[in-house]
Protein backbone atom coordinates (compact mmCIF):
# COMPACT_ATOMS: atom_id res chain seq x y z
CA UNK A 1 0.00 0.00 0.00
CA UNK A 2 1.73 3.44 -1.14
CA UNK A 3 0.13 5.86 1.22
CA UNK A 4 1.23 3.64 5.06
CA UNK A 5 4.46 5.43 6.58
CA UNK A 6 5.11 2.23 7.66
CA UNK A 7 4.40 -0.42 4.91
CA UNK A 8 6.91 -2.78 5.45
CA UNK A 9 6.53 -2.95 9.47
CA UNK A 10 5.73 -7.00 9.40
CA UNK A 11 3.46 -7.31 12.63
CA UNK A 12 5.32 -10.89 13.24
CA UNK A 13 8.46 -8.93 14.09
CA UNK A 14 7.01 -6.27 16.46
CA UNK A 15 8.30 -7.06 19.77
CA UNK A 16 4.59 -6.12 21.41
CA UNK A 17 4.77 -6.47 25.17
CA UNK A 18 1.67 -9.22 25.12
CA UNK A 19 -0.85 -10.52 23.19
CA UNK A 20 -3.72 -7.51 24.50
CA UNK A 21 -1.71 -5.33 23.38
CA UNK A 22 -0.86 -7.11 19.99
CA UNK A 23 -4.08 -7.76 19.33
CA UNK A 24 -5.24 -4.13 20.18
CA UNK A 25 -2.80 -3.00 17.79
CA UNK A 26 -3.02 -5.42 15.46
CA UNK A 27 -7.22 -4.66 14.76
CA UNK A 28 -6.72 -1.09 14.77
CA UNK A 29 -3.99 -1.40 12.12
CA UNK A 30 -6.41 -3.86 10.09
CA UNK A 31 -9.42 -2.02 10.27
CA UNK A 32 -7.47 1.08 8.89
CA UNK A 33 -5.86 -0.91 6.19
CA UNK A 34 -9.43 -2.47 5.26
CA UNK A 35 -10.36 1.58 5.17
CA UNK A 36 -7.81 2.65 2.82
CA UNK A 37 -7.94 -0.74 0.51
CA UNK A 38 -11.46 0.13 -0.20
CA UNK A 39 -12.58 2.91 -3.37
CA UNK A 40 -13.52 5.72 -0.85
CA UNK A 41 -10.39 4.76 1.18
CA UNK A 42 -7.82 4.95 -1.87
CA UNK A 43 -9.23 8.40 -2.39
CA UNK A 44 -8.81 9.89 0.88
CA UNK A 45 -5.99 12.83 0.83
CA UNK A 46 -4.83 11.80 4.73
CA UNK A 47 -4.78 7.85 4.39
CA UNK A 48 -1.38 7.82 4.89
CA UNK A 49 -1.66 9.53 8.32
CA UNK A 50 -4.38 6.95 9.21
CA UNK A 51 -1.68 4.72 9.85
CA UNK A 52 -0.06 6.01 12.23
CA UNK A 53 -2.66 5.63 14.63
CA UNK A 54 -1.97 2.49 16.34
CA UNK A 55 1.97 3.34 16.23
CA UNK A 56 0.94 6.62 18.30
CA UNK A 57 -1.31 4.82 20.59
CA UNK A 58 1.80 1.71 21.30
CA UNK A 59 4.30 4.81 21.69
CA UNK A 60 1.64 6.73 24.27
CA UNK A 61 1.10 3.42 25.94
CA UNK A 62 4.85 2.57 26.12
CA UNK A 63 5.95 5.95 27.45
CA UNK A 64 3.17 6.57 30.10
CA UNK A 65 4.94 3.73 32.15
CA UNK A 66 8.28 4.72 31.34
CA UNK A 67 10.01 5.79 34.79
CA UNK A 68 11.96 8.64 32.90
CA UNK A 69 8.76 10.51 32.26
CA UNK A 70 7.77 12.86 34.70
CA UNK A 71 4.30 12.92 36.61
CA UNK A 72 3.01 16.09 34.92
CA UNK A 73 4.10 14.37 30.89
CA UNK A 74 2.52 11.40 32.59
CA UNK A 75 -0.81 12.81 32.97
CA UNK A 76 -0.70 14.26 29.46
CA UNK A 77 -0.44 10.69 28.44
CA UNK A 78 -3.19 9.10 30.03
CA UNK A 79 -5.33 11.63 28.76
CA UNK A 80 -4.53 11.12 25.56
CA UNK A 81 -4.98 7.72 25.45
CA UNK A 82 -8.44 7.98 27.20
CA UNK A 83 -9.42 9.97 24.48
CA UNK A 84 -8.28 7.33 21.71
CA UNK A 85 -10.17 5.25 23.80
CA UNK A 86 -13.31 6.79 24.34
CA UNK A 87 -16.01 5.95 22.06
CA UNK A 88 -17.19 10.03 22.61
CA UNK A 89 -14.78 11.89 20.85
CA UNK A 90 -14.36 15.09 18.65
CA UNK A 91 -14.73 12.56 15.36
CA UNK A 92 -15.80 9.29 16.76
CA UNK A 93 -15.03 6.28 15.19
CA UNK A 94 -18.05 4.44 16.12
CA UNK A 95 -20.05 6.72 13.30
CA UNK A 96 -17.65 8.08 10.73
CA UNK A 97 -15.33 4.56 11.20
CA UNK A 98 -11.09 4.68 10.23
CA UNK A 99 -11.67 8.19 9.36
CA UNK A 100 -12.58 9.11 12.80
CA UNK A 101 -8.91 8.02 13.62
CA UNK A 102 -7.27 11.05 11.92
CA UNK A 103 -8.01 13.49 15.15
CA UNK A 104 -6.59 10.59 17.63
CA UNK A 105 -3.04 10.81 15.23
CA UNK A 106 -3.25 14.53 15.01
CA UNK A 107 -3.48 14.73 19.17
CA UNK A 108 -1.29 11.98 19.77
CA UNK A 109 1.61 14.21 17.28
CA UNK A 110 0.57 17.23 19.55
CA UNK A 111 1.25 15.45 23.05
CA UNK A 112 4.29 13.57 21.61
CA UNK A 113 5.48 16.65 20.80
CA UNK A 114 4.95 17.92 24.01
CA UNK A 115 7.00 14.80 25.73
CA UNK A 116 9.80 15.58 23.23
CA UNK A 117 10.12 18.38 24.86
CA UNK A 118 9.79 17.28 28.14
CA UNK A 119 11.74 13.97 28.24
CA UNK A 120 14.75 13.58 25.61
CA UNK A 121 14.01 12.64 21.77
CA UNK A 122 15.83 9.14 22.59
CA UNK A 123 13.34 8.04 24.79
CA UNK A 124 10.21 8.61 22.26
CA UNK A 125 12.44 6.97 19.44
CA UNK A 126 12.86 3.79 21.41
CA UNK A 127 9.44 2.68 21.64
CA UNK A 128 8.40 3.90 17.94
CA UNK A 129 7.48 1.09 15.74
CA UNK A 130 7.53 3.00 12.32
CA UNK A 131 9.71 2.91 9.95
CA UNK A 132 10.33 6.91 9.64
CA UNK A 133 11.77 8.95 11.80
CA UNK A 134 9.40 9.52 14.14
CA UNK A 135 10.19 13.25 15.22
CA UNK A 136 9.72 14.09 11.43
CA UNK A 137 6.04 12.24 11.16
CA UNK A 138 5.47 14.16 14.45
CA UNK A 139 6.33 17.72 12.19
CA UNK A 140 4.71 16.46 9.71
CA UNK A 141 1.14 15.64 11.06
CA UNK A 142 1.38 18.79 13.16
CA UNK A 143 2.12 20.64 9.43
CA UNK A 144 -1.14 18.90 7.82
CA UNK A 145 -3.42 18.98 11.13
CA UNK A 146 -5.54 22.05 10.88
CA UNK A 147 -6.14 21.26 7.17
CA UNK A 148 -6.67 17.69 7.84
CA UNK A 149 -9.10 17.52 10.63
CA UNK A 150 -10.88 21.31 9.69
CA UNK A 151 -9.45 24.32 12.14
CA UNK A 152 -12.10 24.81 14.51
CA UNK A 153 -11.57 21.02 15.58
CA UNK A 154 -8.37 21.21 15.57
CA UNK A 155 -8.13 24.62 17.98
CA UNK A 156 -10.54 22.35 20.13
CA UNK A 157 -8.62 19.41 20.80
CA UNK A 158 -5.21 21.75 21.00
CA UNK A 159 -7.11 23.78 23.96
CA UNK A 160 -8.49 20.39 25.63
CA UNK A 161 -4.96 19.26 26.03
CA UNK A 162 -2.59 22.32 26.48
CA UNK A 163 -1.75 22.92 30.36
Amino acid sequence: MENNYNDNNNLENIQLDNKENKDFYEKIRKKIINYLESEKGRKYKYGKYLLLAPDFFYLLCKLSVNKDVSISSKALLFSAIAYYISPLDLLPEIIVGPLGFIDDVALGAFVLRKIINDTSPELVEKYWLGEKNVLQVIQDVLKVADEMIGSGLWKKIKKLFNN
